[in-house]
């Protein structure tokens, strides 16, 4: 399926080069972005015949279909083909109509599909370091010392209120959600299936507290661009999305109190066996902590993501070769390069270590970055598919249908929610969805006189956090690779991602907050 994919991006490659003769012509960025959101109607004849929204909802539902049969054949191991070969296959689908039916040049899809694997480029990079922080950070120790001291002061009739407030304030104050959960949450996670929690529940307190920091944060990529994409100002935009954000995520923390109070607590024997395990395989110290303590430091510094990962990584590193000698020897041998051997190994591949103690053997079992390449398969092919819908117009094309649907203001803000929901399905980035929704909207929002922030709160509210719930999306097979924990498996326990559109489209039917843009304010 995966050979039959290529061959037919390859036969309409080499068709429309005969075809056109005169080569691929060159493309400006504001071109691609024009492919991306479909703004430019008099730059229309790049595609060809314009698509129905009807005929562009056959590659979705290719894509759904295959998708559904995939997770029910393979389950949680989707991820290791399945999900990609559909992906590729409902790409050929979508190229097929636009190039066969629309008269869409090949040229103008693969511009499209450049253009979007060139933007996930740094993803695809972070992603490989997370992999090795999640290899260095376990086996330095500095991963078992905060499992170590949290399971001796969190306790656990208050475990997943307390695990949310945590990730909720640490991702404020770095504004990177991805960055708050491979780091904190990796440890909270621990600490939560060691103290009886379903690891469920554990990662869905984790990111709903990691998302509404992202959320509300001024140094949050997703929250510049969405401002920036709807062109109101920063603190305008976090101060009128807070009606919204904080409702949402104090009803989310009011749940995970109740149900961290209801909880049994009758593990304080198995807390005891896992602290001593933790002690006689790992030399803890406080002193570990310097290490999170000062990769948040340079994450509160601004450093660019790559710089601060990187050096997080040479840290733990080190770490490892001092603090932990028996395990350096223990994975890379005896000889001079014993250091250097279990370095390379815990950043690039898989290791374990045996603890005596099952539940800690799992826990600190490392996959390094290679257990990130199925996730980086998986991106690259969501690249495509996105590509292909978005350069051919299908993607505007479905768009325009919630447009009709248009009348009030709750029905403005329901077609808003709906696209960021549905750019998240289909194209498999928040940040794609981000640009897509706010310009898709921007100028229905201008006309009928709302407010452009309202339009950027209902953008945050569906793009930005229920990517994390889309199992082919960056952001869900991100999060699922780093916490060890499906998609589905944690989706219907992420209650502040659940709350927030539903929080968004209340405030929009009751009109709260909500005002008519005077003509003579610019926003």
């Amino acid at each position: 399926m995966l050979q039959f994919s290529f061959t037919l991006y390859t036969l309409y490659g080499i068709t429309w080069q005969i075809y056109e003769i005169i080569g691929k012509p060159q493309r400006k960025l504001d071109d691609f972005f024009y492919y991306l959101c479909a703004m430019k109607q008099e730059k229309g004849s790049f595609r060809g015949r314009e698509v129905s929204a009807w005929l562009a909802l056959l590659p979705i539902a290719v894509l759904v279909g295959m998708l559904a049969l995939v997770i029910k054949v393979f389950g949680s191991d989707a991820i290791e083909g399945g999900s990609q070969v559909s992906l590729l296959v409902a790409s050929s689908v979508a190229a097929l109509i636009a190039v066969g039916l629309c008269k869409c040049k090949w040229s103008v899809l693969e511009d499209a599909i450049v253009e979007n694997i060139r933007t996930s480029a740094s993803a695809i990079i972070i992603l490989l370091l997370i992999g090795a922080i999640a290899g260095t950070w376990m086996l330095s120790g500095v991963v078992p010392a905060l499992m170590y001291y949290g399971l001796q002061i969190i306790h656990p009739s208050v475990f997943l209120a307390v695990a949310c407030l945590i990730c909720a304030v640490v991702a404020i104050v770095t504004g990177s959600s991805w960055t708050t959960i491979a780091t904190i949450g990796v440890a909270l996670m621990g600490i939560g299936e060691a103290q009886g929690y379903s690891e469920g529940w554990v990662a869905g307190a984790i990111i709903s507290g990691a998302y509404f920091g992202d959320k509300m944060s001024a140094l949050s990529d997703t929250t510049v661009l969405a401002s920036s994409t709807v062109r109101v100002q920063l603190f305008s935009h976090i101060k009128y999305m807070s009606i919204t954000t904080i409702p949402s995520f104090v009803l989310a923390l009011i749940v995970f109190f109740i149900v961290s109070l209801l909880q049994s607590t009758n593990n304080s024997v198995q807390i005891a066996e896992l602290s001593t395990t933790l002690q006689n395989t790992f030399n803890i110290s406080a002193w570990l902590l310097i290490v999170p303590v000062v990769t948040m430091l340079l994450i509160v510094r601004r450093l660019p993501a790559l710089v601060t990962l990187f050096l997080s990584v040479v840290m733990a590193g080190v770490a490892m070769i001092i603090a932990q000698p028996e395990i350096v020897r223990e994975i890379g041998g005896s000889g001079e390069f014993s250091g250097f051997r279990a370095l390379m190994r815990v950043c690039s591949t898989s290791t374990a270590i045996e603890t005596g103690n099952a539940t800690i053997n799992e826990l600190v079992a490392t996959s390094g970055m290679q257990g990130m390449l199925n996730t980086i398969w998986l991106v690259l092919c969501a690249m495509c598919f996105g590509g292909v819908m978005s350069g051919s117009g299908m993607l505007s094309a479905i768009t325009r249908l919630f447009a009709r649907f248009v009348y009030r203001t709750a029905s403005v803000v329901a077609s808003t929610l709906a696209t960021g929901i549905f750019a998240n399905l289909v194209t498999a980035d928040q940040y794609i969805s981000i640009i897509i929704t706010g310009n898709t909207f921007r100028e229905l929002y201008e006309k009928r006189g709302l407010e452009g922030r309202l339009l950027s709160r209902s953008v945050e509210d569906t793009a930005t956090v229920t990517s994390v719930l889309v199992p082919w999306n960056s952001c869900g097979m991100t999060q699922s690779t780093v916490l060890g924990v499906a998609t589905l498996t944690y989706l219907p326990y992420c209650l502040f991602n659940l709350i927030s559109p539903l929080m968004s489209l209340l405030m929009a039917i009751v009109g709260y907050k909500i005002v008519r843009k005077d003509e003579h304010n610019e926003q």
